[in-house]
């Protein structure tokens, strides 16, 4: 009987894990920079991705920076509380983060946080 419950505890372990990993991050995979104060909030939020080579991702869908534009009123019409996560591939151009939030300011967004990953102090 003790052996059993041991499965079923780790069974159990291992689902809500599963389901915690899913939640966390919407947006293509990218190499995050590191930060000591990196905090994570994510309620209700949609995701901006900026890969190495530049290009621009909504959630996983890629999109130009006129179209996101659009996108984004539409998406703040019907949430004007909604936030938005920036998650630029350290790698990428600081030019195009800035383009991105200018699309972003001009949406109307204003609650924008830059996505990092937590840095442990050595």
């Amino acid at each position: 009987m003790i052996p059993l419950i041991d499965v079923v505890f780790l069974l159990l372990v291992f689902f809500i894990y599963a389901m915690l990993s899913m939640v966390i991050h919407r947006g293509i995979p990218v190499n995050l920079p590191q930060s000591k104060t990196a905090l994570t909030d994510k309620k209700d939020y949609i995701s901006l991705t900026i890969t190495r080579e530049g290009d621009v991702y909504l959630d996983k869908t890629k999109v130009s920076l006129p179209e996101l534009g659009s996108l984004l009123v539409r998406k703040k019409e019907a949430n004007p509380d909604l936030r938005v996560f920036i998650c630029g591939d350290r790698k990428s151009c600081y030019e195009k983060v800035v383009e991105l939030l200018d699309v972003v300011r001009e949406s109307g967004l204003t609650r924008v946080s830059l996505e990092t990953e937590f840095e442990e102090y050595a």
